[in-house]
C-alpha cells in the first residue's frame, strides 16, 4: 500500500533524468528525503509499511519465513552511514531514506500543476513524496525497498550542493570593471591609471630603440694582387701583364708582342 510523507527535505535529487545507482546496477529515477524525528505520523507510517512488506515477503520472496537478517531502507541521519561514514549535517535530527523507480514519477506543484523544469526541485527543497515498500531477493540479499510514485514541491530550502547562482559569482563586489590599456608611445591621452600603480614612462622624443653594443674593429686587410697562372710554355716574367681578352702574360719587347 502507498503512503504519502508529510514535508521532507529533499536529497540526490534524480527525478527528471535517472541515475546509475553508486556500485552499478540500472538507471533509475530517485531521491533521498530527509525526514524530521520530529514527523511521528509519518514516521509510525513507514515502519507499519515495512513490517507489513516483510510479511508479504516471507510468503512471495522469503520461502515461509522473514529472513534473520531482512534489510530496511530507513537509517538515522544521526548515525553512521551503511559504509560507516558519518551523514552530512544536513542530515541531523532527520531519518533519511532513498525512494527510486524504474518508471519518472509525477511531478507536481501545490497547484498540482505538472513541474517539467528540473530547477524547481534540487536538493533542499522541501517535499512530500508518495511512497511504496516491497519484498526482494536478490543474490541471496533479502530486505525491503522504497518505491517512488509521485512527488509534489511545497517549498523551497538552501540547496545543498556548492553550486552559486549568477549573481553571486558575477554581481555586487564581483561584478567585471575591464582593466586599464597601456597606451601606445606617441598616442593620445589616456585615462589615469589606478592610484599606487606605477608604469614605465616613455622618454622625452620618443621611443628609441637601444643600439647593439660596439663590435671591436679589426683592420682591414690590404688588398692582394691577383696572379695569373702562367700557362704551360710560356716564359715567366716578373711583374708580367695579363691580356685582358686572352687572360695570357703579355710578352714585352718586340712589335705585338714579338721578340
Amino acid at each position: 500500500m502507498a503512503i504519502t510523507t508529510g514535508k521532507v527535505r529533499a536529497s540526490y535529487v534524480s527525478i527528471f533524468q535517472p541515475s546509475t545507482p553508486q556500485g552499478g546496477g540500472e538507471p533509475k529515477y530517485s531521491v533521498t528525503l530527509l525526514i524530521p524525528k520530529s514527523d511521528t505520523a509519518t514516521i509510525h507510517g513507514i515502519y507499519a509499511e515495512i513490517e507489513r512488506a516483510k510479511q508479504e515477503g516471507a510468503q512471495k520472496k522469503f520461502g515461509g519465513n522473514i529472513p534473520p537478517v531482512c534489510k530496511i531502507p530507513i537509517r538515522d541521519g544521526d548515525g553512521p552511514r551503511a559504509s560507516g561514514e558519518p551523514f552530512g549535517e544536513e542530515c541531523r535530527g532527520h531519518l533519511v531514506m532513498t525512494a527510486s523507480a524504474r518508471l519518472q514519477p509525477s511531478i507536481v506543484g501545490l497547484d498540482m500543476q505538472n513541474i517539467i523544469n528540473p530547477a524547481e526541485v534540487y536538493s533542499g527543497c522541501y517535499i512530500r513524496a508518495n511512497i511504496n515498500f516491497f519484498a526482494y531477493k536478490t543474490n541471496g540479499n533479502c530486505g525491503i525497498g522504497c518505491g517512488l510514485n509521485a512527488v509534489q514541491k511545497i517549498e523551497d530550502g538552501e540547496p545543498l550542493t556548492a553550486r552559486v547562482s549568477a549573481e553571486e559569482a558575477f554581481g555586487g563586489s564581483n561584478a567585471y570593471n575591464a582593466a586599464p590599456v597601456m597606451p601606445c608611445p606617441g598616442a593620445g591621452p589616456a585615462a589615469p591609471y589606478p592610484a599606487g600603480i606605477q608604469y614605465p614612462q616613455t622618454p622625452a622624443g620618443g621611443y628609441q630603440q637601444p643600439g647593439p653594443a660596439a663590435y671591436p674593429t679589426q683592420a682591414a686587410p690590404a688588398p692582394m694582387a691577383f696572379q695569373q697562372p702562367v700557362p704551360a710554355g710560356y716564359p715567366q716574367q716578373a711583374g708580367g701583364q695579363i691580356d685582358p681578352i686572352t687572360g695570357r702574360p703579355m710578352l714585352t719587347g718586340g712589335v705585338m708582342g714579338l721578340q
